[in-house]
């Protein structure tokens, strides 16, 4: 089978591998589509670490980073009951970078790591679940604490995540959806993909449409999918009562005496979770949340550099790569 290893400088080798074989409790994947996640191609391309404390070392484990896969059951292990070959599945959590990844024909999984699928939903809409699952745990907190149904609800930064945070929010019942990223293109791809209410570069909204938190008609809630200090404190300084965070944190943020009254709730990271990819695929099956225009582009294995090319100009939000 074909597998892609990465080298240093992001090179992408394809390899000649035998296909693996499931253990008791693991499924074979047949990988039809996996999409990139520009946050570990791209680091991984500049040697820059995820987070504190964590390294790369090249050449990179095969088949690694991919983790956002679909496809189809081809073989699982004995003691596997829920699944059966030929059921089409996606992986709804990542079992980390130290074994074999998705950008590969075939791949073996936990079968507790993946989440039976829509068989008649392009690949595209399924590729993704498991950022879906990721976003969909911030969601569910957020749901607990009714902070989203009939309020204007934040989303910052437009990318893969943005764009599910966006449908999460709407599908939850938020009176106004209003998106911020400083790139123009990202700010129009999501009015027309997922129908944002509004877009806005948040470093020139205007005040009277935007006002501060402590004023009448500002954002009642919001989540930052960024994870710079600046993203952060703005939504700070413009969401009344709750901000959760998603974006990976990486250096501190300020919590000033502005914030301190009204109450402002800093939400961090519940974690991952079956619930939240349960979730996910429910809002999927249900016409709610569409996965389809993260991915913009298709390409095969064999082009992976030129795909995280384009992850890197901004050109794509994300590449699938098809291993058949």
């Amino acid at each position: 089978m074909k597998i892609l290893q990465v080298h240093e400088g992001g090179r992408g080798v394809v390899l000649d591998a035998p296909t693996p074989v499931p253990g008791p409790d693991q499924v074979l994947l047949r990988v039809l589509g996996v999409a990139t996640c520009p946050q570990w191609d791209l680091h991984l391309r500049h040697n820059e670490p995820m987070f504190v404390g964590h390294r790369f070392e090249y050449p990179y484990s095969p088949g690694q980073p991919g983790h956002e896969a679909t496809g189809v059951i081809e073989a699982v292990g004995a003691h596997v009951t829920e699944f059966s070959p030929g059921d089409r599945v996606s992986a709804w959590r990542d079992a980390g970078h130290q074994r074999h990844g998705c950008y590969a024909q075939f791949v073996v999984l936990e079968a507790a790591n993946v989440i039976k699928v829509r068989a008649d939903l392009p690949l595209e809409a399924t590729a993704s679940v498991e950022l879906a699952m990721c976003v969909g745990a911030s969601f569910l907190m957020l749901k607990e604490m009714d902070v989203i149904q009939g309020r204007r609800f934040g989303v910052m930064g437009l990318g893969p995540a943005g764009l599910i945070a966006a449908q999460m929010a709407s599908a939850e019942g938020a009176a106004e959806v209003i998106g911020f990223d400083i790139s123009g293109a990202r700010r129009d791809y999501a009015v027309r993909s997922v129908g944002v209410d509004a877009a806005l570069d948040p470093r020139s909204a205007q005040e009277e449409r935007l006002p501060k938190r402590s004023q009448s008609g500002a954002l009642q809630s919001g989540i930052d999918c960024v994870g710079a200090k600046a993203s952060v404190e703005w939504l700070m300084d413009h969401v009344r009562d709750t901000v959760a965070l998603f974006g990976v944190q990486r250096e501190p943020y300020s919590f000033e005496v502005r914030h301190y009254s009204p109450a402002l709730r800093l939400c961090g990271y519940p974690g991952h979770s079956r619930v939240a990819a349960e979730y996910a695929v429910g809002l999927i099956e249900a016409g709610k949340l569409d996965l389809s225009p993260l991915v913009t582009h298709r390409l095969p294995l064999e082009r992976y550099e030129e795909g995280i090319g384009l992850l890197e100009r901004q050109e794509a939000v994300k590449v699938m790569f098809t291993p058949f």
